[in-house]
């Protein structure tokens, strides 16, 4: 299946390309890793100006309504660029906020309706959101720099503070486990959105990937033109030149798997068709990140060169928000009750 974007979904992905390249952002991440936090903030509050956070929360909120196909324009930028900062959590949380609708909000910076107190936030940039799915997202991303951290287990849907960090491949990622406080929405609903939100939240992730695959192809690519040995660019090797092509099916082959899980938002299927996306994305980026490292040698390893935080961060979103595993076993789930 060819998915096609259009004009204006074309000229999204262009504009965030070109902000995400003039913020400079491997020296944002490099900050973000060593717990200087503001130039990745205000990255943020960037990228929420273009309409990155609004398009995942509803018009009545201030939002742009939820558009699956933008946000998956969107977030494969992100992923191009390694952008830091818990993108996937927030967005995940506003489609939380927004099925439990007008559930009461205590003990959070003021009274008021769940969703009306941060939706608008999110949709502006003013509001960063970590969030907890156990078992399947079991420890909350930055949530140091949050300004909400919720953790939904079963049907009790808690606000919760972060507790002691824990130490990821990827220093950009900064990993905690939460301790629950008030109760803010409880009964099935809560099971109903936290269900909806994890599908996003792994749409999300699944278009990082591909992002980051297709950059590390790229780099690779130009490294391997570049790069000499015995007299030839080692591009020319047939061996390297079979690498970068397997690592190039195997994103062309996750790229629509990525689109046709954003257009059947809202559908039966979405559940299935995200995690059928999310192996393969994991898949290729893994593949592309593992070629990128052989192709470029010791200097991949290093961390003055920026290929490097792709490469990391492909190891971590590898497993984040469900590993391939764990995907192909709810596929087997879903297709064993057709």
């Amino acid at each position: 299946m060819r998915f096609i974007l259009d004009a204006e979904q074309k000229l999204f992905g262009e504009t965030l390309d070109k902000l995400l390249t003039e913020a400079g952002t491997p020296g944002v991440v490099r900050d973000w890793a060593a717990g200087t936090h503001e130039p990745g903030l205000a990255l943020w509050r960037s990228l929420a100006g273009a309409g990155v956070l609004a398009i995942a929360v509803p018009e009545h909120a201030g939002g742009a309504g939820l558009l699956p196909v933008e946000l998956v324009t969107a977030f494969h930028e992100l992923g191009r660029h390694g952008a830091p900062g818990p993108y996937v959590e927030t967005v995940a949380a506003a489609v939380l906020l927004d099925r439990l609708g007008d559930q009461p909000l205590t003990g959070v910076r003021g009274d008021g309706p769940l969703a009306a107190a941060w939706l608008p936030r999110i949709a502006e940039g003013t509001a960063v959101v970590s969030l907890t799915l156990p078992p399947a997202v079991p420890y909350a991303l930055d949530a140091d720099t949050a300004h909400l951290v919720l953790t939904a287990d079963r049907q009790v849907l808690h606000t919760a503070t972060p507790r002691e960090p824990y130490r990821s491949l990827d220093p950009a990622r900064r990993l905690f486990t939460v301790v629950p406080g008030d109760v803010p929405a409880s009964g099935p609903a809560v099971a109903v959105a936290a269900a909806e939100a994890y599908d996003m939240g792994v749409l999300v992730c699944a278009a990082q990937l591909v992002g980051i695959g297709r950059r590390l192809l790229e780099v690779t690519v130009e490294y391997a033109r570049t790069r000499r040995q015995f007299g030839r660019p080692i591009g020319e090797f047939q061996a390297v030149k079979h690498h970068l092509a397997n690592a190039l099916v195997g994103l062309e082959y996750a790229r629509p798997l990525v689109h046709g899980a954003a257009l059947a938002c809202g559908s039966p299927d979405f559940p299935r068709e995200v995690s059928a996306a999310k192996v393969a994305a994991s898949e290729a980026a893994y593949t592309a990140a593992k070629i990128a490292l052989q192709v470029h040698g010791a200097i991949g390893y290093t961390d003055e060169y920026d290929p490097t935080l792709l490469i990391r961060k492909a190891r971590t979103l590898h497993t984040a928000w469900g590993s391939p595993t764990t995907h192909r076993a709810r596929l087997i789930t879903t297709l064993t009750r057709i």
